[in-house]
This record gives structure tokens, sequence and C-alpha cells, in this order.
């Protein structure tokens, strides 16, 4: 594979040059560990999808396809590098993209492709999308361009691995790297490439919880569909992992993959576009997200490698991320209060709450012939310790109230 994967770099510096890997000093310091992060959300189109792409399509039209169509399904990364392949090569392509995909992505997708591409939007989930592509592809005997499920995307894929042992200081090896997962061609392509140099026990995986196709996979001992997938992270969220990936990936443990909640997640994404200017969408904040939960514990002294896979975040989708990462951090929280219905009982209440308490949110509507009301609240705070004492003050008031802010099926009605 090696040699296979070397070849396959070489042949790529025509498009673009190998992206940074960069030692991050605020998480460094964090976690008492050298950490660096490989940069893939700095590559011409965001992602690390255009290596896979440009490895499928250079092979391909060397045996004699440049004269048919190319097809991809993608949630938005794998279908920029698809285009701008396309357009690289002059060759035309079809890209099918779930309804759901970020507009930013959509119009990414076009600038990319140029001419050289069509778009049409089918399906809620990646992998209706993916049906549909399969379908036209078959119809019209175009060319279909896996996202991930196939030896030449994986062995384009393995060039992220190249780069970064090519880039590390000479004689040092990572303690830990740590890889995000959806459909699995990063990581089958990145493992199989270092496994003479990093020790199997070595990887961490990190799914998204909503999209856990390889800890299920892994658990049961073959591949399976997922029967539900949240597609927050949108990249991630693949029901079922490569059959060729999955192959690749089987002698890992189970306990070497991380499932990272989504509202965790949001907290990476605000933090390193507040603290480092660096823009991810989910994910890409995955790797991230897995030092918090490896912890301090886990990662002092080492020396670590986090992939970072993406950067095309859809800024209209900040204030849902914001509200996410603000109630996974404890610093907001949504309550529905029984208060009664008397002059004088709202300002009770606000007496209740601390210097650093503030009210995002508030609806009352009284209603006549009842003695209580019911409210909707949302208060945020500047430190997670002050809701227990807010808790202490309701219960001492005699106010009924019930904490919804982790009820999803509740909370999304309501917030």
């Amino acid at each position: 594979m090696k040699q296979a994967v070397d070849h396959a770099l070489e042949a790529l510096r025509t498009l673009f040059p190998a992206t940074p890997l960069q030692i991050n000093e605020h998480l460094s310091a964090r976690y008492g560990a050298t950490i660096y992060l490989k940069r893939e959300d700095l590559s011409p189109v965001r992602s690390y999808k255009i290596r896979g792409a440009f490895n499928f399509f250079r092979k391909a039209i060397e045996t004699g396809a440049r004269d048919r169509t190319f097809v991809c399904a993608s949630a938005g990364n794998h279908a920029q590098g698809f285009a701008f392949v396309c357009r690289h090569f002059e060759v035309p392509g079809v890209v099918f993209m779930p309804v759901t995909t970020p507009q930013q992505k959509i119009d990414k997708t076009r600038m990319f492709g140029g001419e050289f591409i069509s778009i049409r939007l089918v399906g809620d989930f990646f992998d209706q999308c993916y049906q549909a592509a399969r379908d036209h592809v078959n119809h019209t005997g175009g060319v279909m361009v896996p996202p991930f499920d196939h030896l030449d995307i994986i062995e384009g894929q393995a060039t992220v691995a190249a780069e970064m042992q090519a880039q590390l200081p000479a004689g040092i090896i990572p303690d830990l790297v740590i890889l995000p997962v959806g459909g699995g061609g990063l990581s089958a392509g990145m493992t199989g490439y270092l496994k003479s140099v990093v020790a199997p026990q070595s990887f961490r995986f990190c799914e998204p919880e909503g999209a856990p196709s390889l800890k299920r996979s892994l658990e049961t001992g073959a591949v399976i569909t997922l029967e539900q997938v949240d597609n927050f992270v949108d990249g991630a969220a693949v029901g079922r992992i490569g059959d060729l990936n999955f192959a690749a990936l089987k002698g890992f443990s189970t306990d070497q993959v991380l499932l990272l909640a989504e509202n965790a997640i949001c907290v990476t994404i605000t933090e390193m576009l507040n603290v480092e200017g660096v823009v991810l969408e989910p994910a890409g904040a995955l790797s991230i997200t897995a030092l918090e939960a490896i912890g301090r514990e886990g990662l002092e002294g080492k020396t670590v490698v986090a992939v970072v896979s993406g950067g095309n975040f859809d800024f209209e989708r900040l204030p849902d991320v914001k509200e996410r990462a603000m109630r996974h951090a404890c610093l907001k929280k949504y309550f529905i209060l029984r208060m009664a219905q008397r002059p004088g009982a709202l300002k009770d209440f606000l007496g209740l709450l601390g210097e650093e308490d503030d009210i995002a949110r508030f609806e009352y509507l009284k209603k006549s012939a009842r003695n209580f009301g019911s409210i909707l609240i949302g208060i945020e705070t500047k430190h997670p310790d002050n809701f227990p004492r807010l808790k202490a003050a309701f219960d001492q008031a005699g106010l009924r109230y019930q904490d919804i802010t982790d009820n999803e099926i509740l909370a999304n009605l309501v917030i």
C-alpha cells in the first residue's frame, strides 16, 4: 500500500501543496501534551475529500473513462472535492446531495465545478441520496465516484498519513493519532499506511453519538446499517460504514472508538472560532472534541496528532451551535415553572436570581379563573455551578419546576 499511496501523493502535488501539520499551543497547554493538528480544513476545498476524488479520477481517466459522465453522492465535502476535480480534468459530473445539505456547501460545490457539473438534491439523508445516484448511474452508464468505500478513494485519503509522517520532526512517533469517522475511508487509509510505524493501540476513532456506525459494527463483528441517524454532524452522519473500510478497521477494539455528543462538538466549534480564529464544521471538530473526552490524564506528556477533517461551516447555523454549546457547558438552562397568579409573584421570582444569572427567554400568558400559571423561562449564567444554587432557591421558595434542558423531545418543541 505504501508505494501506491506515495505515488498518489506525488500526483496530488500537481493539484495543491501539502496541508499544514501545526502544533496547537492552546490545546497543548490545556492537556499538558504536544498536540498537532493536521489541517485538512486548509485544502483547496476545505476538507480532505479532494484527495480521494482526485485519485479516483486520475486512475479512471488513465483507463479510458474520460468520455463518460462522473457521478457522486455527498453531504457536501466529497461533492466539493468531486466538483473541483471535474473542473481540473475538464470532465462532466453530476452531484447528488441530500435536501438537508447546508446551502453554503451547495453554493461552494457549484463554484468549484463551474460549467462541468450539475447538482440534484434528493432525500433527507445521505443514504437516500446515495441510492438515487446509484440508480442514475445504472440508467445512464456513468462512472460512480464513491465517497469512501473504494480502494482508490481509500488510497487517496491515505495521502494524509503520508504527509503527516513526512511533516513530523525526525524520530517523532505519535503516541496517539485521532481520526474522525464517517464512512471510514480516511481511517482505513491512514491506519493502513501507518501500520508499520504507529502501534494499533495508538489510534483513536471518533464518531458523533447520533451516527455510531463503526462502533456498532465493531460491537456486532459485522457491518450493520443504523436504523436512525442524527444528521447534525452532516459530514460524518453515515448510516453504514463502508464494507472495505470496516474490513480494514475490524481488528481495532470498540474501546478505541469514542462517541461524542453533538452538543459537545458545538463547544469545540465555538471555542476554536473564538480562541483560535479557526472555522470548523461539526465533522471537522470531532477529533478536537475527542481530546476532552480522553482528558488530561490520558494525554499528559504525549505526542498527539488530531486530524481536522473539514472547515465548511455554514454561519447561518452559528446561533444553533452557540445554543447547543451553552446547554452542554451548563451555562444555559430551560425551565417550566408553576407560578402563582397574584400581584408580586414575578417580582418575588426575580429576587431568586443571582448576580450572574440572566433571563434569555420568558413566555407567560395569564389565564383567568386559575390560581397558578406555567412559565417557560431560559436562563443564562457565567458559571455552571450557579444552577445548583438557583435550583436550591427554587426549592426553598416552594416553586414547582421542571428542567427541560436535556429533554430533547420537549426542548425541540419549545426552544
